[in-house]
């Protein structure tokens, strides 16, 4: 019987499960700023190349 409240009490104390699940929210948030950099720089450069294209004489 006291080895079972011991098993629970570590189990209590132990924060590996908490840490896990804190830096899988980070990598998440993360992800998703990069994605949405991503996306907003990609118009943009399609639209500077799109403009230098656009200035170019026909060759």
């Amino acid at each position: 019987m006291n080895t079972m409240f011991k098993g629970i009490k570590h189990f209590v104390r132990d924060e590996d499960g908490a840490t896990g699940v804190e830096y899988a929210l980070l990598l998440t948030f993360v992800a998703l700023v990069i994605i949405g950099f991503g996306t907003g720089m990609g118009d943009a450069i399609t639209r500077t190349f799109g403009a230098v294209v656009a200035g170019m004489p026909a060759a």
